[in-house]
C-alpha cells in the first residue's frame, strides 16, 4: 500500500493514545470515547441546542463527566451534500467560526482545566485560535485538503492530528455522485497518501479516519465499517464516527437522527471489535456503559461488583 506512515509517526500516535488511556488507570480497550460539542445553528443531529457560550460549557461539562475522554469541538456543520441532507451545510467564515469555538473551549478549560479538547475544523487559523484556547488535539475532515497549512500548526503546537478520508468543503460533491472501485482499497490508499505528506511536513501524531458518511453511501460506509479491520495497516490509531449517520437511518428503514441510537451502538460494537482507538459520538453516556460491559466480558476473572451476588 502506497504511503506509509513513518515508524516515527506510529510510535509517537500510539504512545499518545496510550497516555490518554493511562489518565484513566487503564489500557486502550475499550476505546477512547470522544464527545460531540457542536456550536453550530445546522448539525445534522443536534442543531441549535447549543446556541449560547453558557449552554455550549454546560453541555461540554456534562460530556465529560458522563466519561469522554476527548471533547470534539466543531463550529462550521460537515454536514455533506447529498439526497439525505440536500445541498449539505454552508460554508461558514474563520471569524465566525472562531467567535463560535473560542468562548466555549476557554469556558471548558476554566472549568475543568485537565479536559483534552479538539477543535473539529479545516482552517488553520481556527486550529491556532482553538490551540492558544486551550486545544490539544486537530480534527481536519479534509486531511489538509482545504489548506495544508493546517500541518504546520499541528506541527508547531506538536498535538495529535486527525487525518480523514472524504470532506473537502470547498469541492462539494455530492455523496450520490462518487462511485469507487473498491472503496476500502481506494480509501486506504488516498489515506496513505495524506498520512506520508503530513508527516513529511513536521505532524509527528496522526490518527486516521476512513470517514464514515463523508463521500460514501450507505453502501460505502457499511463496507468501511465491516472492513475496518483493513485500515490496520496504515499502522496508526484509527478513529470511527458513525454517531446517528444516515447509513444506519437506512439499515433501520428510513428512521431518523433521532431514533439512530441502539444502530449507532451496534455499529461502535463493530467499529471496536475491528480495532477502533477512538470512538467520535453524540451519546457519551450509553457509550461508556456499553463499553464497561464489552471490555469487561473479555477479561477474567469477570470484574463484578463487590457484595454483587451471582443469579
Amino acid at each position: 500500500m502506497p504511503g506509509a506512515a513513518p515508524t516515527q509517526t506510529i510510535s509517537e500516535s500510539w504512545k499518545w493514545v496510550a497516555s490518554l488511556a493511562e489518565k484513566d488507570g487503564r489500557d486502550i480497550t475499550p476505546p477512547l470515547i470522544m464527545g460531540i460539542l457542536n456550536t453550530t445553528p445546522d448539525s445534522f443531529f443536534d442543531s441549535g441546542n447549543f446556541d449560547s457560550v453558557e449552554q455550549g460549557i454546560e453541555r461540554g461539562l456534562e460530556l465529560l463527566s458522563e466519561g469522554a475522554d476527548i471533547l470534539d469541538v466543531g463550529g462550521e456543520s460537515t454536514r455533506p451534500p447529498g439526497k439525505d441532507y440536500g445541498t449539505g451545510s454552508p460554508a461558514v467564515a474563520a471569524d465566525e467560526e472562531i467567535a463560535r469555538v473560542i468562548p466555549v473551549i476557554e469556558g471548558i478549560i476554566a472549568a475543568a482545566p485537565n479536559s483534552v479538547i479538539s477543535i473539529d475544523t479545516v482552517k488553520p487559523e481556527v486550529a491556532s485560535a482553538a490551540i492558544s484556547a486551550g486545544a490539544t488535539i486537530i480534527n481536519d475532515v479534509s486531511a489538509g485538503e482545504f489548506d495544508e497549512q493546517i500541518w504546520e500548526v499541528a506541527a508547531e503546537a506538536d498535538i495529535p492530528y486527525i487525518l480523514m478520508h472524504g470532506h473537502n468543503p470547498a469541492k462539494r460533491v455530492p455523496v450520490d455522485q462518487i462511485i469507487y472501485s473498491d472503496v476500502v482499497e481506494d480509501v486506504s490508499t488516498y489515506l496513505g497518501k495524506r498520512i506520508e505528506k503530513a508527516a513529511s511536513r513536521g505532524v509527528r501524531k496522526i490518527i486516521a479516519d476512513p470517514g464514515i458518511g463523508f463521500a460514501k453511501g450507505a453502501k460505502d460506509s457499511g463496507h468501511i465499517l465491516r472492513e475496518l479491520g483493513m485500515f490496520r495497516r496504515l499502522g496508526l490509531p484509527l478513529l470511527v464516527g458513525a454517531s446517528r449517520k444516515s447509513f444506519i437511518g437506512r439499515m433501520l428503514g428510513g428512521v431518523p437522527p433521532s431514533d439512530r441510537l441502539y444502530g449507532t451502538i451496534a455499529a461502535q460494537a463493530v467499529a471496536a471489535l475491528n480495532g477502533a482507538a477512538i470512538i467520535r459520538l453524540h451519546d457519551v453516556r450509553p457509550a461508556v456503559d456499553f463499553f464497561k460491559i464489552f471490555a469487561a466480558l473479555q477479561k477474567s476473572p469477570l470484574p463484578f461488583t463487590e457484595g454483587f451476588r451471582e443469579g
